[in-house]
């Protein structure tokens, strides 16, 4: 990403307006000088000194001479900027070159160099440049790092001039500027069978065809070129034109993620809240699965997904895998909470077709939310839910001092182990559901409609999410979840 500008200082609206730009300009030094030289001036009209007189004129006209040169001072200079990478993931560097090129046939003065950059990035660079030579090039570079996914305008790249005195000093601003992209992080899963996949890329049910450079699976019409030995006479018969058999050819596995967006199903901010965790899985398992050749889609809760997908999602294990998980990537970085409160808005958009293998990467849901999410299952070949645990999630975010206070470990309150007196097993003293018994519940729900459901309490790590999603898909778990003991171990 290279961004180029003539750093020429362009002219004044007019005559009153140059006049106050250039008084504008003076530093404090300048400033000084002036009221000093007035001072003076002053002092000797009042006391008949001319000596002194000569010396206030000196001291006043000085700042007013070097502001006239530096705003008629005429220096082109290029600039450029190039990121390395330009999409970078969350809690990474990356590092911006800034290139200054003097085209002109005159060296320039002292240079002060200073980018713009948003105040998450870091603090804004400043460089001072010394005397450039008549085509010559100065280099320099600067590293930012944000925690925070998004994408952060860089520049426009600003060149302060100034005199040798000091009194004087105006920026000049290039009109180009590029843009870093922070990409959700991205943790590699191990390899996994999951039911969905495709013959050639698995053993599951349902496929689709991939069309690019592979043969057809059904009789065509014959066209120039083609070679005779596949001419299929009964079909040419049949409809009284030339046909042409067609080969069966390698089917390629389809995989939709689902993430939930909903802000009503997520606690906190921060780069450490269950919603980033979520942006992050959903990342992981797009870049997974594009890597194991899936045609893969991105889908929210509101039915959208990224801009420019194909019907059958972005072919994987090609050459254009990399610009499709490009494409994702920007998609995840900008992704913010929803307004909505449900999930009927996907679900509409799964029923339409089969979706192949279907991973949900889902909030806080309630009993009419997971009845949706349970009717999704339907329409794919298998399924694969990671539920937040959002009473895990909340107890995190809310945990402050003094915010606790009255309350005895396992959530029972008073001091009591067994809770307040009557209450009923499984619910709060104040008649609220238990939230863990809540969430076993969402889990069971889901399951009983055949997803691979699993708990996902806070600190856990998503690729032994994924192993366990195999075990219980295997058989070889039937417990659901991961509690937060196992998390740490």
């Amino acid at each position: 990403m290279t961004a180029g500008g003539t750093g020429q200082p362009s002219a004044g609206p007019g005559e009153k307006g140059a006049v106050r730009t250039a008084l504008a300009g003076l530093t404090t030094r300048g400033r000084s000088f002036l009221a000093a030289g007035v001072a003076a001036a002053v002092c000797a009209y009042v006391l008949g000194q001319p000596d002194l007189l000569r010396v206030g004129m000196l001291l006043a006209v000085l700042p007013l001479i070097c502001a006239a040169v530096v705003y008629r001072t005429r220096y082109r200079v290029a600039g450029s900027r190039r990121l390395t990478p330009a999409r970078v993931p969350s809690g990474s560097e990356a590092r911006v070159h800034l290139r200054m090129d003097n085209v002109s046939r005159l060296p320039t003065g002292l240079l002060m160099l200073q980018d713009r950059v948003p105040y998450v990035l870091g603090p804004r660079p400043r460089f001072v440049l010394d005397r450039v030579e008549a085509g010559g090039r100065r280099e320099v570079s600067y590293r930012v790092r944000s925690d925070l996914r998004g994408r952060y305008p860089l520049g426009p790249l600003q060149l302060r001039l100034s005199d040798p005195f000091g009194m004087c000093e105006l920026t000049r601003s290039f009109s180009t500027f590029d843009t870093l992209t922070v990409i959700p992080r991205v943790e590699p899963l191990p390899p996994i069978r999951l039911t969905g996949e495709a013959k050639g890329y698995g053993d599951g049910r349902q496929r689709s065809l991939a069309l690019a450079g592979e043969d057809d699976v059904i009789p065509r019409g014959y066209r120039y070129g083609d070679d005779l030995r596949r001419v299929h006479w009964r079909s040419t018969a049949r409809y009284g034109e030339l046909m042409v058999r067609r080969e069966e050819q390698p089917q390629r596995a389809r995989c939709t993620v689902l993430l939930d967006t909903r802000g009503l199903a997520y606690e906190g901010a921060g780069p450490d809240s269950s919603f980033e965790w979520a942006v992050s899985a959903a990342a992981s398992v797009l870049v997974h699965m594009l890597e194991r050749g899936f045609s893969v889609r991105l889908l929210t809760d509101t039915g959208t997904s990224v801009p420019g997908e194909g019907v059958e999602g972005f072919a994987g294990a090609g050459d254009g895998s990399a610009d499709a998980a490009g494409l994702m990537m920007d998609t995840l970085a900008v992704v913010d909470h929803s307004d909505g409160s449900g999930l009927s808005h996907a679900y509409d958009v799964l029923r339409r077709g089969n979706e192949g293998l279907l991973v949900a990467i889902l909030g806080d849901i309630d009993e009419e939310q997971a009845a949706v999410a349970a009717k999704m299952r339907r329409r794919s070949g298998g399924a694969v839910a990671f539920l937040l645990d959002a009473d895990a999630w909340g107890r995190a975010s809310r945990r402050e001092p003094g915010h606790d206070r009255g309350h005895a470990p396992g959530g029972a309150q008073g001091g009591a182990p067994g809770g307040a007196p009557g209450s009923v097993p499984g619910r709060e003293p104040n008649g609220t559901p238990d939230p863990m018994n809540r969430q076993e519940e969402r889990l069971r729900m889901l399951r009983e409609a055949g997803w691979t459901a699993l708990s996902v309490p806070r600190g856990v790590a998503l690729g032994e999410l994924w192993r366990q999603a195999d075990r219980e898909r295997a058989g070889a778990v039937t417990a659901g979840g991961i509690r937060d003991g196992e998390a740490g171990s």
